[in-house]
């Protein structure tokens, strides 16, 4: 039977809960950086009015120096999942390879359709077709990112036995896990709001004209409003179709504790944006995106597929993840330094102006 939260005092930190951990942090980081890049390409499918060109042109003048590098934390998930969990790995690529397919060619698409608008022919019939393949592509993506993490989270992906798998069929398998239930989906439009929501904040800094500012200070609260929304119905919907994934998000003093920090967050989003507190309203709203996904994590924790297998039970040996956790603490000193360095060239505002 799952128990989505450990019982009291069974709780012990190990070498797989490590990996688990930095695989959530590298997951935040993405959300924070590369989930931006995303809600981006959202704004840019909706710029509308004669200043549209001039929302495209700060949208790209704010993710294209970055947007590239940002994908280095989901790669460092997935290499993490498939050295640390192989199990785990070969059976989420095998049981949910149509969605993860169709994110892999969404993410494809939007990079190469993001290069080909800058370089290709600036003749408008050129520009909006890479255009409208970058934003399609932006919408698209996070939404089967979602509906992954849903489908999982919910237990819709189960582990079966050798012998049940030779008689279940392909839509039961490949297709139901992730497209019977509405909560996935719900998980799918809830991530790629908050996607929105987080570029829209961001770019109220970006920008330096007044009137783009205050647009996409307009659009920070309207998105912030349908996440609330999106957020009661992914709750409503957890209710229903899985009580125990429910009881989770909802019993326990750390859930409660998760949700008044997120609420505090939003709530602090919204003071600052009402009152043009632009750098506040960013850092607030980064806080809000990283307690949601910390939440989905602690509400999850200790399964790794729920509800069949904890965390500890699909560890590599012992010896793979001391060797990978070395490697990637050596990894972390040349990384994170070239991202601040990097992050410091091209968004600085100093440096910049």
């Amino acid at each position: 039977m799952i128990a989505l939260l450990p019982e009291p005092g069974a709780l012990t930190w190990t070498l797989p809960h490590a990996v688990a951990g930095t695989m959530v942090l590298s997951l935040n980081a993405y959300v924070l950086l590369g989930g931006a890049d995303f809600g981006g390409g959202v704004w840019d499918l909706f710029a509308r009015g004669k200043d549209r060109d001039a929302q495209r042109a700060l949208i790209a003048n704010a993710i294209g120096p970055i947007w590239e590098a940002n994908h280095v934390w989901l790669i460092l998930v997935v290499v993490l999942l498939f050295t640390c969990f192989p199990k785990a790995f070969a059976h989420l690529a095998t049981e949910l390879h149509i969605p993860i397919t169709v994110m892999l060619i969404g993410i494809v698409l939007r990079g190469s359709a993001f290069t080909f608008r800058t370089y290709d022919s600036q003749q408008d019939a050129v520009q909006r077709r890479w255009g409208r393949i970058f934003s399609v592509a932006s919408v698209l993506t996070p939404i089967v990112l979602g509906v992954c993490l849903g489908a999982v989270a919910s237990g819709e992906v189960p582990v079966r036995s050798i012998e049940s798998l030779r008689t279940v069929s392909f839509g039961a398998r490949f297709i139901d896990p992730w497209a019977r239930s509405p909560f996935p989906w719900a998980v799918g439009l809830l991530t790629t709001v908050l996607f929105a929501f987080l570029a829209a904040s961001y770019l109220t800094v970006e920008a330096t004209d007044e009137p783009l500012r205050t647009l996409f200070r307009r659009r920070a609260l309207q998105s912030q409003g349908v996440l609330l929304v999106l957020a009661a119905v992914t709750l409503v919907l957890a209710r229903v179709e899985n009580p125990r994934l429910f009881d989770g998000l909802t019993q326990g003093r750390a859930a409660l504790a998760m949700h008044a920090v997120t609420a505090l967050s939003a709530g602090t989003s919204i003071w600052a944006l009402l009152h043009r507190r632009y750098a506040t309203a960013r850092f607030a709203a980064a806080a809000q995106a990283s307690f949601i996904l910390w939440g989905w994590a602690w509400t999850q924790f200790p399964w790794l597929l729920p509800p069949s297998y904890t965390i500890t039970a699909l560890a590599a040996p012992r010896i793979t993840l001391q060797w990978t956790l070395g490697a990637l603490a050596v990894g972390t000193m040349i990384l994170l330094p070239s991202f601040v360095y990097l992050f410091r060239i091209f968004k600085s505002r100093d440096l910049n102006e």
